[in-house]
């Protein structure tokens, strides 16, 4: 069983920065795999960024490579996702959820999510 809380949400300008954290709590976290969603009103869950268990694989979708970074930190239970050059089309709130295996960029694939994070960039 893995829990999982997101931080650092906000609002912020087009151009900005922010980053997003996922503080993990059960031991099984270091075996997961993390990926980051979101969801827009009206719109279904999108995958937006997904590392394996020891970091060592990351995936991004086209839409926010070079622009979003995932990591995780196993000594703190935590995940990370720095997103720079945001966008107002980033607008969403934000999920950190977990699996295990390989990085899935499907939400039907994460066993454990987050209540999520809101992420406003105004134009």
């Amino acid at each position: 069983q893995v829990q999982l809380v997101e931080s650092g949400g906000g609002l912020v300008q087009a151009g900005g920065s922010l980053k997003l954290s996922c503080a993990a709590s059960g031991r099984t976290f270091v075996s997961n795999t993390m990926g980051w969603f979101r969801q827009a009103p009206g719109k279904e869950r999108e995958f937006v960024a997904g590392i394996t268990w020891n970091g060592g694989v990351t995936n991004y979708p086209d839409s926010v490579k070079g622009r979003f970074t995932i990591s995780r930190d196993n000594a703190k239970n935590t995940v990370y996702l720095q997103m720079n050059m945001l966008k107002p089309e980033d607008t969403a709130v934000y999920y950190c959820a977990a699996r295990r295996g390989a990085i899935v960029p499907h939400d039907v694939a994460y066993n454990f999510w987050g209540q999520g994070t809101q992420v406003t960039v105004s134009s």
